[in-house]
């Protein structure tokens, strides 16, 4: 096993190679430009090089702050296996190189986090540079629990893939964190509903612009909402995680997906006698034990 430090005041790492550069992660706004950081504008000013999802929206960010990069790279989703090994071979030459996505912190649902993974295999310094965050902003806002979250992001594009994602949060507890874009924003909340329920949601868009908005509701709610107000921007959905009760439900329904003659065998197996078992079961059901009885005849 390797075990690694990096000191956050002077950023090495004991693997680091001398005259190593660092790779910074710099939060850029989710929508306002006054949420950029001095911190944030200071880093991107000093650093040698600076790589971009889109290097047309940076460009527009680092003109407004009057920043003046001595090299602008590209590196997104499609060309990431390429740049990203040129990009460490800058920082191991010695560069400062500073990450931004199109907005928001860097390395969420983005491939940043596969350029830090690489930066770490290398011994190279990680900074982050905190900022703004579209997913905390709409959870501190929602009015649902925040002691406990789960950030998933962007579904899969295919109904069973979808379907696997979510059935497996399905007893999460915690508060739900998904983004979504306007066009599929209504289809994910009808998947929502048939993996969860009606719950209670908030959708969030717009995050710090001048649109601003939350709507709050159950899910049915906001689809009839959505339906006669066309989806605009980009969304943040906050999903009610799975309550106590539920939760005391799904453990109390174990039998569900059981026959009435095989739930009846359960307590038999366990040792009831048969006459018990029937009445356990029965109780369980909310059932007379003579509907159990009748059932079990119907069978044989």
């Amino acid at each position: 096993m390797t075990i690694s430090c990096q000191s956050s005041f002077q950023n090495r790492n004991i693997d680091q190679q001398k005259g190593t550069g660092s790779l910074y992660l710099v939060a850029t706004p989710i929508g306002n430009l006054e949420d950029m950081t001095y911190r944030a504008v200071r880093t991107l000013q000093e650093c040698d090089i600076i790589a971009a999802e889109d290097t047309r929206q940076t460009r527009k960010l680092l003109s407004h702050f009057e920043i003046t990069p001595s090299m602008l790279f590209s590196y997104h989703e499609h060309n990431k296996a390429a740049s990203g090994p040129e990009l460490i071979r800058y920082i191991i030459e010695g560069k400062n190189l500073a990450l931004v996505s199109d907005a928001g912190l860097p390395a969420i649902s983005d491939p940043g986090a596969d350029l830090v993974a690489l930066a770490v295999s290398h011994g190279i310094p990680v900074v982050p540079i905190p900022g703004a965050n579209a997913a905390l902003s709409a959870l501190i806002a929602s009015g649902l629990p925040t002691n406990s979250f789960t950030f998933i992001g962007f579904l899969p594009r295919e109904r069973k893939d979808i379907r696997t994602v979510l059935s497996a949060l399905r007893s999460a507890q915690g508060t739900l964190l998904f983004y979504e874009s306007p066009h599929r924003v209504a289809k994910t909340l009808a998947h929502l509903q048939e993996a969860f329920g009606n719950r209670q949601v908030v959708l969030a868009r717009e995050l710090t612009k001048r649109y601003e908005e939350f709507l709050r509701g159950t899910i049915e709610e906001c689809v009839v909402w959505l339906s006669d107000h066309p989806p605009l921007g980009e969304y943040v959905i906050v999903l009610e995680g799975e309550s106590k009760e539920e939760a005391k439900l799904a453990e109390s329904s174990w039998w569900r997906e059981l026959s009435i003659e095989e739930h009846v065998a359960h307590y038999e197996t366990s040792g009831l006698t048969r006459k018990d078992a029937m009445k356990k079961a029965a109780s369980d059901r909310g059932l007379a034990k003579r509907d159990i009885y009748n059932a079990l005849l119907e069978r044989e």
